[in-house]
């Protein structure tokens, strides 16, 4: 059951990441999110998972 819940968290991981890093400079400034923030933001998405 841990393997499972742990590729979960990676999907959910890569998933945000690759929506994240396709928005443009200013779509990331709209939202409050500098590009090099993505991979903290994408984690944090994980952890409220």
């Amino acid at each position: 059951m841990n393997l499972i819940n742990s590729y979960k968290n990676w999907r959910k991981y890569r998933e945000t990441y690759n929506e994240l890093a396709r928005l443009t400079r200013r779509e990331l400034d709209d939202l409050g999110i500098n590009r090099a923030d993505i991979t903290k933001v994408a984690r944090s998405a994980v952890a409220g998972y």
